[in-house]
């Protein structure tokens, strides 16, 4: 009984240092929330969790402000991720489904997700290694040249012109575009270069050597183009704008984190690994892996097709901030591009 009432009154702390961003006393706590306790045995609680950790008094004023111990137990007893409200859900929708291609989804998730949480987005582009092959094909422009398309589950798609050592009838074409899908569809990246190269001896038909010149010449243009332009280190940040909420922190937290943004490497492992199945991460202040940004909090999560963590996006900020909306936030966004990429 003594516990669930003092995290109610810890969470009434957190709700209300982040929502006034001034340290948070008894009498404020009696008078905003319906604790149903006496100002005194608030007081006795504020006490205990202080003894504890959970809350700390940065000035010799009555106030109190969370720490990163009372962040994570906040954080770790929230029963659910409170849902996206249907006008936010829509908003999204809208706001996502008129991308054009990867680059523009990427583009769009980073502006949402800093408008939606007020905190600064960083979105990781699909890793292209571990990406798998959705379809390839192969379209006749002459009759010794080849417009080879590969389109790969994170929504990438590539284009190469081949130049053939001699022409191509069209039935001939179409058995190299089955054995080309055959060997490929479904393949992440490595195995799918591996397994067209293993065809290149195969020729088209019972012809002569061209048939398989022809076909080396478009099984290592496929396996260029999948070796080609990975993207394990591109992230795309958004809504730096948003730290200057945060002047009060300056030094401690904004400062460390504004040259944090200038270095992906950083912010690559600051969001951490992809999670798959839609679980949100959250790392409260020292827990991340930079001592410098011990005042910084991350919120992020996997996004990819049918479940597969690709790529992470989320949020970094100072630890002060609004976890519920912010969790609620960037799992919406993750599900919404996931299902994107899963649509082609």
């Amino acid at each position: 009984m003594q516990e669930d009432r003092r995290l109610a009154v810890l969470r009434a702390i957190v709700e209300d240092y982040v929502a006034t961003e001034e340290p948070v006393g008894s009498k404020a706590l009696v008078e905003r929330h319906a604790l149903g306790v006496s100002p005194a045995t608030v007081r006795n609680d504020m006490a205990v969790l202080e003894d504890e950790g959970y809350i700390t008094q940065p000035h010799t004023s009555a106030g109190r402000v969370p720490t990163d111990k009372g962040y994570r137990l906040f954080v770790d007893r929230l029963s659910t991720v409170k849902p996206m409200s249907p006008a936010e859900k829509r908003a999204i929708s809208s706001f996502l489904d008129g991308a054009v291609d990867l680059d523009d989804v990427v583009t769009r998730s980073v502006r949402l997700l800093s408008q939606l949480t007020r905190q600064v987005a960083v979105v990781q582009y699909p890793t292209l290694s571990r990406s798998t092959v959705r379809h390839v094909e192969l379209v006749a422009l002459a009759p010794t040249k080849l417009l080879v398309v590969l389109i790969l589950s994170t929504g990438r798609v590539e284009q190469r012109l081949v130049e053939l050592p001699a022409e191509l009838a069209e039935d001939a074409l179409a058995d190299l575009r089955s054995r080309v899908n055959r060997a490929a569809t479904g393949e992440v990246i490595a195995d799918a270069v591996r397994r067209l190269r293993e065809a290149v001896p195969e020729a088209t038909g019972p012809g002569p050597d061209q048939d398989a010149g022809v076909t080396r010449a478009v099984v290592e243009t496929l396996a260029d183009a999948m070796e080609d332009h990975r993207s394990d280190a591109r992230i795309a940040v958004g809504g730096a704008a948003n730290l200057a909420r945060y002047g009060d922190s300056f030094d401690s937290a904004v400062r460390p984190l504004l040259e944090a943004l200038e270095e992906h490497v950083v912010l690559l492992k600051l969001l951490g690994e992809a999670t798959e199945g839609g679980a949100v991460t959250v790392r409260i202040g020292a827990e991340g892996p930079y001592e410098q940004l011990a005042s910084t909090s991350v919120v992020a999560t996997g996004y990819g097709p049918r479940d597969e963590a690709l790529a992470t996006l989320g949020i970094v900020g100072p630890t002060r901030m609004d976890y519920p909306g912010t969790m609620s936030a960037v799992r919406a966004v993750a599900r919404y591009v996931s299902r994107i990429l899963d649509e082609g």
